[in-house]
């Protein structure tokens, strides 16, 4: 077998990149990143360097690894700060590090696309390893593997993180109603008496997906998403413009944009993505502060679209604990990471040791938070 990296999703081309990507997940498909490549959300300039690496066998491409050299933490997801920092306290540069994952993205899902048994496992991580020490890079790290990945690289030796999100699971509901009478009454009358506020304050909400959504559309929810990067991070997002309008062109399929309207006029949207099995939340914003929206625009409508397409699981993203009282169960996520310079693999070991027992904590914790009546308790 044989390895090359490629500085560009349009080196592969979209034909060979999905054929090897497989199944309708939509973020590792050759159209999520072209979008992300066209709009320049990911370059050099953005500390996004695709850096995607392709195993061949005889010549011909059997599996694909979506990669970036990375020269910053930002839009991860999984915080190294504390290892940047202790590479600065040594005198070691941290970054240039070598990453695969999906750009400010923190869904699971797969990250070796195509052709993924023990003999290409073994040799992929000799062939990271080479471009790590050839191109002087700190280590590589695959971020939100799949379960099953993850466990697999921790055996071939690569230290494991994990963390806790929130998800929510369709156990056959027929409507959301059908949802929430597992709940205990007081907090099943809360979140009715959430939705119901919604309504009273005047707002309808709409849920496109596919073609229905229109350049207009995506305009107004790119205004949406900067607002709200401004007002919590200062910055206007790692996202332009262009992102969305190509995400619209060549990704309709896979798009869900939920518009809260007032008086006829859009207030407040999200946007998720999704794929056969799974709805993904990604983005939200508004235009001003209303009782409730946020949880009924990013949450509630999100529920009633899963389980009116009979989708399976619902993936409301990172953080957020208030997702608990709204029937989001805690769940377990993975990463995993090489170190090249070996002096520092002890230290690591013992961090994400003790880190594994902090996040069971929680999960243990947040569990017995959940809104479900005794008896549906899982």
């Amino acid at each position: 077998m044989q390895y090359q990296c490629l500085s560009s999703v349009h080196d592969l081309g979209a034909q060979q990149w999905n054929r090897l990507a497989g199944s309708d997940y939509p973020f590792t498909r050759f159209e999520w990143f072209a979008a992300l490549e066209d709009s320049g959300a990911t370059s050099p300039d953005t500390g996004w360097q695709p850096h995607h690496l392709i195993v061949a066998d005889e010549g011909v491409p059997v599996l694909l690894v979506p990669a970036f050299i990375k020269h910053h933490s930002y839009g991860e997801y999984v915080f190294d700060w504390a290892w940047a920092d202790a590479y600065r306290q040594y005198g070691q540069d941290y970054y240039p590090k070598l990453l695969s994952a999906v750009p400010f993205t923190p869904c699971y899902g797969p990250r070796f696309l195509g052709r993924w048994s023990e003999r290409e496992r073994d040799f992929l991580l000799a062939a990271v390893q080479r471009e790590c020490l050839r191109l002087q890079l700190s280590g590589w790290h695959c971020l939100f593997p799949t379960p099953e990945c993850s466990g697999e690289l921790s055996r071939a030796g690569l230290a494991q993180r994990s963390a806790c999100q929130f998800h929510w699971y369709n156990r056959g509901f027929d409507s959301f109603a059908d949802f929430v009478a597992g709940f205990a009454s007081r907090k099943r009358k809360n979140v009715l008496k959430e939705r119901r506020r919604v309504r009273e304050q005047g707002f309808e909400c709409v849920a496109l997906s596919g073609q229905d959504i229109r350049a207009e559309h995506w305009t107004f929810f790119y205004q949406l998403y900067r607002r709200t990067y401004l007002k919590r991070s200062g910055h206007s997002g790692y996202l332009p413009e262009a992102f969305f309008s190509h995400l619209g062109a060549s990704m309709a399929e896979h798009c869900v944009l939920v518009l809260a309207e007032r008086d006829g006029q859009p207030v407040a949207g999200s946007l998720f993505l999704r794929d056969s099995t799974t709805l993904y939340g990604r983005y939200w914003g508004c235009l001003a502060e209303y009782d409730f929206l946020h949880f009924e625009t990013c949450y509630y409508q999100g529920i009633d679209y899963a389980i009116a397409e009979g989708l399976s699981r619902f993936d409301g993203g990172a953080q957020g604990e208030h997702k608990l009282a709204r029937g989001f169960e805690p769940v377990i996520t993975y990463s995993n990471h090489w170190l090249a310079d070996e002096r520092f693999n002890a230290a690591i070991d013992d961090f994400v040791y003790q880190e594994a027992d902090m996040v069971q904590e929680y999960y243990a914790e947040a569990r017995g938070h959940l809104p479900f009546s005794q008896t549906d308790k899982g």
